[in-house]
């Protein structure tokens, strides 16, 4: 399928998918906004809309796609980070690109970019799975610099991390003070459930030191795609699975608060899988458990409805035909 132009599949999907009651991003008057219970996904999740629309567009010559992080951004925005190096601009409620600009290395290569903070002055930290790295970067996207990375957290053969498996997802506790990185996959010679987060802890001139380490048990054959900070200070942890000739497995899980000097395995809670979340006509282009289930590697939380986290969530397309560019609402009491 070709990149259609944003104006011709936002003119022609608003109106078919909020007429379908899909289409939630233009706020809480849909059905489902109003019924949250009606579509739930678990006791604790509940299914408010999903939004194709950007699905397979181009925004100022850039594909809108491979979108592998979110982060809550200012004056009604999200930041949606591309694994090809793009950071967009997002408009909170209708999801509209209202902004991209390109990020690179210090020799000014594309990253595997996968994890993506908007801290409190506008800058952005984003963690690329190719080495791996944290770089800080203006509102601009000038690369300002870099933060430490342990050695064993380094792709093999420099450490023990497989390629295409590190540094996954990226959050700030709540207070500032604290960064904490989800490596994706377990380190080689770890058990085959055991991941790793890292922490940095920020200094008193703004920077970043290397923090405590925790570990983080998955659910068989899941790696985690995204790490995101409550209000409280505990974490919504997405995992993720692909098994060919079936589909996608995506579950969320309420992990603890990291604290203490690190080293402790976080205990976790389901929250949903969301293959028993309602359909709402989604539709897939590959085998799923159910159509609306795709590659969800996004994640943020977005903010509070009658005692709810509102959590957005993205999937990432690869670029591919099979795959679907897809935001999730969900409400999530924690």
């Amino acid at each position: 399928m070709r990149p259609r132009t944003l104006r011709t599949v936002l003119a022609a999907l608003t109106a078919s998918l909020a007429a379908a009651g899909c289409l939630t991003a233009a706020g809480p008057a849909t059905a489902q906004g109003r019924h949250p219970a009606a579509n739930a996904c678990s006791p604790s999740v509940s299914l408010t809309g999903f939004s194709d629309a950007l699905d397979k567009t181009t925004y100022d010559g850039t594909y809108v796609g491979n979108l592998s992080a979110l982060a809550p951004g200012r004056r009604g925005s999200v930041a949606a980070l591309s694994d090809r190096s793009s950071l967009f601009r997002l408009d909170a409620r209708t999801l509209e690109p209202r902004g991209v600009i390109p990020l690179a290395d210090e020799n000014g290569a594309a990253l595997d970019a996968e994890g993506l903070v908007t801290d409190r002055d506008g800058t952005h930290l984003v963690s690329s799975e190719t080495e791996p790295s944290v770089r800080r970067y203006s509102r601009t996207g000038e690369l300002l610099g870099r933060l430490p990375v342990p050695d064993d957290l380094r792709t093999a053969p420099d450490g023990r991390a497989r390629v295409n498996g590190s540094l996954e997802g990226l959050t700030l506790l709540p207070g500032g003070r604290t960064l904490l990185a989800s490596m994706e996959y377990p380190l080689a010679g770890d058990p085959a459930d055991l991941v790793r987060f890292q922490t940095w802890q920020r200094t008193r001139h703004g920077d970043f030191r290397l923090g405590a380490r925790y570990t983080y048990r998955t659910d068989p054959g899941l790696g985690v795609s995204e790490v995101t900070a409550t209000p409280d200070g505990r974490l919504l942890v997405l995992e993720r699975g692909f098994t060919a000739g079936v589909g996608n497995t995506v579950r969320l899980h309420l992990a603890d608060r990291p604290g203490g000097r690190g080293g402790e395995a976080l205990r976790k809670r389901l929250l949903a899988d969301l293959a028993d979340c309602p359909s709402l006509g989604a539709t897939a282009e590959q085998p799923q458990p159910n159509p609306l289930l795709d590659n969800f590697e996004g994640m943020a939380v977005t903010g509070r409805s009658g005692g709810r986290l509102e959590v957005l969530i993205v999937s990432d397309d690869n670029q591919n035909d099979v795959q679907t560019t897809r935001f999730l609402r969900l409400r999530v009491r924690a």
